[in-house]
C-alpha cells in the first residue's frame, strides 16, 4: 500500500526538452522577506476549502510554492499557476463546461511545455490530502502576487508536461493536439486559489 505523507521538492527549473523532464536541484537561498508571501485557501467548484496554498519569495528570483490539501480525489493532478487573481466557479469554459474560466490561460501561456506556470503534479493520497512544497525559478513572486495577482489551479488529471509518445495522433497526424498544447491532456479544473498580495 502507497502512502503519502509529505514530499518537497527544489526546482531550479523544470526544463522539457525531447520528451524528458528534468528537474534541476536549486542551492540553498537567504530566508524570504516576510512582505514577499501570501496564503491562500483552495477551493472546489462547489466553494468547499479543499485546502490551502502559500507563495513567499525563496531569494535570488525564486517563488516557493506550498500546497496542503484535503478531499480531493487520490492520484495525480495537473498543478498550474494561471495569469488571473480570480477563482469563480460559475465561470464556465463554453468549450468544455470546466469551472474557473475566468483564471484565463497558463501564466507564460504559448505552446505546452513553455508554460512558466507549470509546476510538478500534485499527488494526492487516498485519504485526499497531500502536502507539498516548489521552488521555481520559472517565475518571481512580485509576478505571482504583482497587479491583479494570478490563480494556483488543480487540475482533475495529471499534466504530461510534454512527454507525447510517438504513437499519439490528432487528426492522422503524429503529435500532439489543441488540448494537450493548452493544458497537457490535464482535463477540467477541480480546484483554484486567488493568490494576491496581502495587505
Amino acid at each position: 500500500m502507497l502512502r503519502y505523507a509529505h514530499v518537497s521538492l527544489t526546482l531550479a527549473s523544470l526544463i522539457v526538452a525531447g520528451g524528458t523532464g528534468v528537474a534541476r536541484a536549486a542551492p540553498s537561498s537567504p530566508s524570504p522577506s516576510p512582505d514577499s508571501k501570501m496564503s491562500a485557501e483552495l477551493k472546489d467548484a462547489e466553494g468547499r476549502t479543499v485546502g490551502t496554498v502559500d507563495v513567499q519569495d525563496a531569494g535570488d528570483g525564486k517563488s516557493r510554492v506550498s500546497v496542503k490539501t484535503k478531499d480531493l480525489p487520490p492520484g495525480f493532478h495537473g498543478l498550474h499557476v494561471h495569469d488571473k487573481g480570480v477563482c469563480d466557479a460559475s465561470s464556465t469554459d463554453p468549450q468544455t463546461g470546466s469551472p474557473f474560466s475566468d483564471s484565463g490561460p497558463h501564466l507564460g501561456s504559448g505552446d505546452h511545455p513553455q508554460h512558466k506556470g507549470d509546476l510538478p503534479d500534485l499527488l494526492v493520497g487516498k485519504d485526499g490530502s497531500a502536502d507539498v512544497s516548489y521552488v521555481t525559478d520559472r517565475v518571481g513572486v512580485d509576478e505571482l502576487l504583482g497587479g491583479e495577482g494570478s490563480s494556483l489551479m488543480v487540475h482533475e488529471k495529471p499534466d504530461n508536461h510534454g512527454n507525447i509518445p510517438e504513437r499519439y495522433k490528432s487528426n492522422g497526424k503524429s503529435g500532439p493536439d489543441a488540448e494537450t498544447l493548452k493544458a497537457g491532456d490535464s482535463g477540467s479544473r477541480i480546484a483554484c486559489a486567488v493568490l494576491k498580495q496581502q495587505n
